[in-house]
């Protein structure tokens, strides 16, 4: 499926400025902007590089940050199986894929991580790992990732029949990712509900190589997760296997969507064991969650 923005990069500012302005009229107000160049003053430290002309526009002190206070190596991860190109209705009541809300919040957060001067890495991973590279801070790694995003955004067609092998590919990035990072994870989490151990473990993984890790768990919650279509007869079709059933989705609803939810209960219970950040992120919702999950997660660790 084609995506409906041209540009990524020129979307990922959009949204990223759009976002920034957003806060400045919020309770959130001083965290977004001064955000990138700045720190909140700690008092009983030296007061000679407090910014007293933010402090006059905001009437509180921050403290100007040097370069190597805000560096931070970030590897964005996004599951391209068939199961990701799954359409919804997005924010604004457009059809729009799983994948393409993943991509377009990555691209968001990839513009993010360039106004910070924090370098930025980008795994894409289905049935095998189709790109990994390193984080790295340049112009042209930022437009060769932009690059790598619009040719799967705009690719036009759906990818059938490829199937998920999240586990074990997030085995192997563990190891390939050398320096502690932080790895952001964008997935349906559709590896194998029915034996979600080799997932965990996957993620464990990430966490004993001493990694940050937040998990974007993407998902169409009217859908996905509370089955709710017409009650008239469908043809539901298993995008990785292609395999078919035809059935009336009152029949099984109230089966479907308790397991969905212990499922996903399960995910998120395992991923506070491990501390890991488990956010929900509904298709049918906008990209505010993405960034200010980022954001807060960026400020406690730097």
């Amino acid at each position: 499926m084609p995506g409906r923005f041209g540009n990524l990069e020129l979307l990922a500012r959009q949204v990223v400025e759009g976002f920034i302005t957003g806060m400045h009229k919020s309770p959130f107000h001083g965290f977004s902007v001064e955000f990138a160049e700045h720190r909140i003053y700690n008092p009983g430290e030296s007061t000679r590089h407090i910014d007293w002309k933010l402090y006059a526009r905001s009437e509180k002190l921050f403290v100007k940050r040097f370069e190597e206070e805000t560096n931070l190596r970030c590897q964005i991860v996004i599951d391209t199986s068939s199961s990701m190109y799954f359409k919804g209705k997005d924010a604004d009541g457009i059809d729009s894929s799983k994948l393409n809300f993943a991509i377009e919040c990555a691209a968001a957060l990839i513009y993010l991580l360039r106004k910070q001067r924090d370098a930025v890495g980008l795994s894409l991973i289905s049935d095998k790992t189709d790109l990994h590279t390193t984080a790295r801070s340049s112009s042209v790694h930022h437009k060769m990732l932009y690059g790598q995003l619009n040719q799967i955004y705009h690719a036009g067609r759906e990818q059938l029949n490829i199937t998920t092998n999240t586990a074990e590919l997030l085995h192997l990035l563990a190891e390939k990712i050398h320096k502690r990072s932080l790895v952001i994870i964008f997935s349906d989490m559709m590896d194998n509900e029915a034996k979600p151990e080799a997932l965990f473990s996957a993620l464990q993984h990430l966490k004993h190589n001493k990694h940050e890790v937040v998990l974007f768990h993407v998902y169409d919650k009217d859908r996905e997760l509370e089955f709710s279509y017409q009650n008239r007869p469908y043809r539901f079709v298993d995008m990785e296997t292609g395999e078919s059933i035809r059935l009336n989705p009152g029949d099984l609803k109230e089966q479907y969507v308790q397991s969905m939810k212990a499922y996903y209960h399960q995910l998120r219970l395992k991923c506070m064991q491990y501390k890991i950040d488990f956010i929900p992120s509904d298709i049918n919702e906008g990209y505010e969650k993405i960034m200010l999950n980022f954001l807060v997660k960026r400020s406690k660790l730097y």
